[in-house]
């Protein structure tokens, strides 16, 4: 390992990379909104606007600002979070504050910077009190996200947290049985890998070799999906 991975990998915790066996693929069931998904009549300029002026639910009554998406719009790999939080609201992107700064070492530990990747939510809107998305708030909003999915169409998306990868991948299964897994996305038939949210890391960094193994799968996934 060199000197610089070592000092990124020190960031999240990780003292040395240890190689592991990858886990055995899994198959997963189509998004729950799958059905929803935009017709693909779209383009960007055209989606972002639509997410800016939606009120399809009540969060746009609640909301700053919307919070579309930020990174590399031709990215091959796509991180999907659950929803914008205060500071998302005020800023309007995706994953800033402690969160993002690990979010972003994360990232550099396996050779991205933030612009290399595209990081959006399930929710444009942040919920109030940063509570759980409810189902018809993700049933209006999660249409945008297949959009930007179509659009990218990268080689992998990396869900982090729990209620990002229920969400995208329609089940409820604990995140402890979803992580350390390779899943796919029907019907756009991408590779998902789920792992710990960086909120959630920062309260337990116990987990993070948990996540850095997530991360190795992550790669291993999209080298082959993209090969």
């Amino acid at each position: 390992m060199d000197a610089r991975r070592a000092a990124v990998l020190g960031t999240i915790g990780i003292d040395r990379f240890v190689a592991r066996a990858a886990p055995a693929a899994v198959a997963a069931g189509p998004p729950a909104d799958a059905a929803q998904a935009p017709a693909g009549s779209l383009d960007w300029p055209a989606l972002e606007a639509a997410v800016a002026g939606c009120t399809r639910c009540g969060l746009a009554a609640t909301r700053t600002r919307t919070v579309f998406g930020v990174g590399d719009r031709r990215a091959r790999w796509l991180v999907v979070g659950e929803a914008p939080g205060a500071e998302e609201d005020r800023q309007g992107e995706p994953f800033v504050g402690r969160a993002g700064q690990l979010l972003n070492s994360m990232l550099r530990a396996i050779g991205f910077g933030r612009e290399q990747v595209f990081i959006a939510n399930v929710l444009k809107c942040r919920p109030p009190s940063n509570r759980d998305p409810q189902p018809e708030e993700v049933r209006c909003c999660l249409p945008y996200l297949h959009r930007q999915i179509e659009l990218i169409a990268p080689d992998l998306i990396l869900c982090v947290g729990r209620i990002a990868a229920q969400n995208l991948l329609g089940v409820d299964t604990p995140i402890g049985q979803l992580r350390g897994r390779r899943h796919r996305l029907e019907p756009f038939g991408i590779p998902v890998v789920v792992t710990y949210h960086p909120a959630y890391l920062l309260r337990s960094p116990g987990e993070k070799r948990k996540s850095w193994s997530d991360l190795k799968l992550a790669m291993e996934v999209a080298r082959g999906h993209g090969a």
